[in-house]
């Protein structure tokens, strides 16, 4: 496999190439055809074929979090763990972003994907020799052994002062103090989503972002997902499905649907609510929670029509510094640990490991040739 994909091998290369089909490495597996499909057809089913709705993703109000009155507040809490309990996913309103910030986010990060192909190869990462910050195309290191249909940027966004600004796009001119004022905003944001949660399970307000680091060592990590138009969308993800190793994620899009959650053994499909920011609790969180807080299965579909972009800013822990394990204020005789101690660092090869043991086991096993 070659250490860096080459420009042949972009996403956005094949997609405006003009052919019909897509290549057989972004096919997904037959097992996974029958529950794939158009993003811009699937977020129309919000209503099953016998009239039934479909469960949706919550909507939570955060603002009662800054109320004086505590039953405003507290009625914000049971929201937030409420969805943190039963989804693992949700969208969140009145989390005091301005939409205008917003608006320069989806402005830089359209434009950096607007520039032609070589500026964009500026760039580029090369994970073989773990340069993983830049620009990017997934590899198949997972179990289908299948590409996914999507080009990236990712990078460290916050803090500021354990950032390498080398690494960040100088165009467009202002993706740098753009970028910069919404990891500041966002960084408040993740704290006070925090704060609710660690309240929502009985600890101090600020429990749960001491131990994942405080503002000196929890990092946010920026990732810049581009999907371009896929011919065959039902046979393509943009991003298969998985669990985020953070603590929390935030996603913002740029209003094209894609973003799926597993729920009641099938997929869900998200709408795209305006003035919200999607959040989604991960492994982290999960693991301190003891499993009272769920990291929810999630994919991405591609659609036939529009361009889709998303930014998913990954809230993780330093790699070697924190030692995830359900606290010990949640652990009791009736309710003994579900996972054992490890570190961040731990955590991401185990699932690398189970990730890798899947493929060999999916490799060695014999198969009849796929047919599109």
């Amino acid at each position: 496999m070659p250490t860096k994909v080459s420009v042949a091998q972009r996403v956005e290369v094949v997609a405006q190439s003009g052919n019909e089909s897509i290549p057989t490495e972004y096919v997904r597996p037959v097992e996974e055809r029958q529950e794939l499909g158009d993003a811009l057809e699937e977020v129309k089913k919000l209503q099953a074929a016998d009239g039934v709705p479909l469960p949706q993703i919550p909507v939570v109000d955060i603002k009662g979090f800054e109320s004086d009155n505590h039953e405003t507040k507290m009625a914000c809490v049971e929201s937030v763990k409420k969805a943190a309990e039963e989804w693992g996913v949700m969208h969140i309103a009145n989390h005091g972003i301005p939409e205008d910030l917003l608006e320069k986010v989806r402005e830089v990060g359209k434009k950096f994907f607007d520039l032609p192909m070589e500026q964009k190869e500026q760039y580029a990462n090369d994970q073989a020799s773990g340069k993983i910050q830049g620009y990017g195309s997934k590899l198949a290191n997972n179990a289908s052994g299948r590409l996914e249909w999507e080009d990236y940027f990712f990078h460290l966004m916050y803090p500021f002062d354990k950032i390498d600004l080398s690494t960040w796009p100088r165009d467009p001119k202002d993706y740098i103090e753009v970028t910069k004022q919404f990891g500041e905003q966002l960084r408040s944001v993740a704290s006070k989503m925090l704060s609710i949660l660690s309240i929502g399970l009985k600890l101090e307000a600020g429990k749960l972002e001491q131990e994942l680091g405080g503002q000196e060592e929890l990092l946010m990590q920026v990732k810049i997902n581009y999907y371009p138009k896929c011919p065959q969308p039902d046979l393509a993800l943009g991003v298969e499905a998985h669990t985020d190793i953070s603590s929390l994620t935030f996603i913002l899009h740029n209003g094209v649907p894609g973003l799926q959650v597993f729920k009641e053994k099938r997929w869900i499909t998200a709408p795209c609510i305006p003035d919200t920011l999607i959040v989604h609790i991960g492994d982290t969180l999960e693991i301190m929670s003891n499993g009272k807080y769920k990291s929810i299965l999630h994919r991405g579909l591609v659609n036939k029509e529009k361009v889709r972009i998303s930014w998913a800013v990954f809230c993780e822990p330093p790699k070697d510094k924190v030692v995830l394990r359900p606290l010990e204020e949640i652990v009791t005789d009736e309710t003994p640990p579900k996972f054992t101690p490890r570190t961040f660092a731990e955590h991401i090869q185990q699932k690398l490991f189970n990730k890798n043991h899947l493929a060999a086991a999916a490799a060695a096993e014999p198969k009849a040739p796929d047919h599109i």
